[in-house]
């Protein structure tokens, strides 16, 4: 805040002083920092998905918070997540839509299947591959054909109907994208980066300090999933969620603003990219936990573990830069909206 204060005195006195001095930093870069960003209907999709996802958890925590997971029942918890799922569908079409209309996108329903099989058919193939393996194993974790075809009859009958209910609503929503500045017809060239600017340094350099807000609580949570311990404490789990989201949209914010300052700006992406960069931390921290805590071994445990625990860390990156998209965004429209921009 203090560095923002002082880039706003600077460019206030800019212009008192000198008309025809040549700009520098973010505001140098106003004409373009409203841009619309490569591959958007992915882009759309990506933040449908995850504001879903932000919609599922908050249910679920609702859930627990209430009362009404019981220790001992795991399934009622595997239910809740499956049926809410279906049920929030509509938040991702709507969500996917109505940006993506907003960027100017005309291929909306090809837009529509991109959100609906984005986060879906990752998870769908994982089961497919992991069930099949239980079954070959003649495991009890293989789900009975009867489960299979509640799910899928749950998907066909209510998660696509909303999905696309959700797609029409969002498209017949009239709303234009609010930029405070006007685009130019041409892209500016960004100028040379050095290293630590670029975008795999920068995700890891966001996704470390989230991470390590919530790293102690994963070993409880991953013994009670993977384990034999039961958890029960989930008013502390919800206070680390929040203090999650909240770290992530700081230090998104943060990294848009230093790259903004160097005067790149392809801020859109990167500000998902690093706001979901904690999903692969947590990802990395499976492969810790599974080979210095954990007791699993062999084929089938190893395939359930990481299979599984991809489709989570999945889930964390689209979720996690919905919430760093959403802050950078409200974060450049301030700023942009502050300063005088010919």
């Amino acid at each position: 805040m203090r560095v923002l204060k002082n880039d706003f005195v600077k460019y206030a006195h800019d212009e008192e002083s000198a008309d025809d001095q040549e700009e520098t930093g973010w505001k140098y870069i106003h004409g373009d920092v409203f841009r619309y960003p490569k591959h958007k209907s992915l882009f759309s999709a990506a933040l449908g998905s995850g504001t879903q996802l932000f919609t599922l958890t908050s249910f679920i925590f609702i859930l627990a918070l209430v009362g009404v997971f019981y220790p001992y029942n795991r399934g009622a918890l595997f239910t809740a997540l499956v049926v809410i799922y279906a049920l929030t569908s509509g938040i991702a079409g709507y969500t996917a839509a109505c940006f993506y209309c907003q960027l100017e996108g005309t291929n909306w329903v090809r837009n529509l299947l991109l959100t609906g099989s984005l986060f879906c058919g990752p998870l769908f193939v994982t089961f497919c591959f992991l069930n099949t393996v239980a079954i070959a194993y003649k495991a009890t974790a293989a789900l009975p054909f009867g489960t299979i075809v509640i799910i899928f009859l749950i998907w066909a009958l209510v998660t696509s109907p909303l999905l696309i209910l959700g797609g029409i609503a969002g498209k017949n929503t009239k709303a234009e994208f609010q930029a405070p500045c006007r685009t130019t017809k041409y892209p500016r060239e960004i100028p040379p980066l050095p290293w630590y600017r670029q975008t795999l340094p920068q995700m890891a350099m966001a996704g470390f300090l989230p991470f390590s807000a919530i790293y102690i609580e994963l070993y409880y949570i991953f013994s009670s999933v993977w384990g034999h311990r039961i958890y029960t404490i989930y008013s502390i789990l919800f206070i680390v969620f929040i203090i999650l989201l909240i770290v992530t949209a700081f230090v998104t914010v943060a990294m848009t603003y230093f790259q903004l300052a160097a005067e790149d700006h392809e801020w859109w992406w990167r500000s998902f990219l690093c706001g979901g960069s904690t999903g692969l931390f947590i990802y990395a921290y499976c492969l810790y936990y599974y080979n210095a805590r954990s007791d699993m071994s062999g084929f089938m445990q190893t395939s359930f573990f990481f299979g599984y625990m991809a489709c989570i860390c999945y889930g964390f990156f689209l979720m996690l830069g919905a919430i760093g998209f959403r802050a950078s965004l409200f974060f450049v429209r301030h700023i942009y909206r502050s300063i005088k921009c010919e």
